[in-house]
């Protein structure tokens, strides 16, 4: 497992106006916009269900789509917060949407993203097809119309999801085990980085859990392991990106993965 990327010292004392680095709130702002779409599409994709249990609902419609929404917002920010206080401090960066905030060019930065994004995003569009072809019966829809539709896909699991499980949780593992085993001093060795790519790769997998029991019904072991290995194989791929390689490109390999995985599923 490489190291994350270099950083240098004023980006380790945390300054908020360092050269070459925008403020935390401005990243922080622009990370939560970019990843309020997803939010939004998810609440949308869940109105026709909701509206068929009307009934059932302990709440007005109005107010448990609210809800929902204010939730999935408030945990966004959060994770957006926890990475843009501590991505810093271990090596880990945002440098396509830092370079544009802070008005330098994003070609290069972009440049740097694009190609293993677009490697892992084959890769990951590749093990979707895979998993596609051995998934449980329980797990496959009876009405190919009540799919989760590609919009939510792109736009919550390429961006939210990655915004929420590899920039906030991640970042956090990374930091915790940073400060334990090292004390906080120098870049975080190989270890700490492979531990933290593997944790959250593994939380990434049993947050899928609960979709996968709405829809199969019951969490059986066939449908648990299938699961687990299928989304902490992902995630070790979108880990090692951001790790390596910046948060870009794990937001690309994800989006790609979906879009280009659509029509083989």
């Amino acid at each position: 497992m490489s190291k994350p990327m270099a950083v240098d010292n004023a980006v380790l004392a945390e300054s908020a106006g360092a050269p070459g680095q925008p403020a935390k709130w401005r990243l922080g702002g622009a990370l939560w916009l970019l990843g309020m779409p997803g939010v939004l599409a998810v609440v949308w994709a869940l109105l026709p269900p909701l509206k068929a249990n009307e009934a059932l609902l302990p709440l007005p419609l109005w107010a448990v789509v609210l809800l929902s929404g204010l939730q999935t917002a408030v945990l966004l920010a959060l994770a957006v917060a926890v990475g843009v206080w501590l991505a810093p401090r271990v090596g880990l960066r945002a440098p396509v949407v830092s370079s544009w905030l802070v008005g330098q060019p994003i070609g290069p930065a972009l440049r740097v993203q694009s190609l293993p994004g677009i490697v892992g995003g084959v890769v990951g569009a590749a093990w979707l097809w895979v998993l596609s072809q051995v998934a449980p019966a329980a797990l496959q829809p009876s009405d190919p119309a009540s799919a989760m539709p590609l919009v939510v896909k792109l736009l919550y699991g390429g961006i939210t999801e990655e915004l929420l499980v590899r920039w906030g949780v991640m970042t956090l593992l990374l930091w915790l085990g940073w400060r334990v085993v090292q004390r906080g001093q120098g870049q975080p060795g190989k270890g700490l980085v492979a531990g933290a790519v593997l944790l959250s790769a593994l939380l990434f997998a049993l947050g899928h859990l609960p979709a996968a029991q709405a829809l199969a019904g019951a969490l059986t072991a066939p449908v648990v392991v299938f699961v687990l290995v299928g989304n902490t194989a992902f995630g070790l791929l979108a880990g090692w990106l951001y790790a390596r390689h910046g948060l870009e490109a794990a937001i690309l390999a994800h989006v790609l993965a979906h879009l280009l995985s659509s029509p083989l599923l």
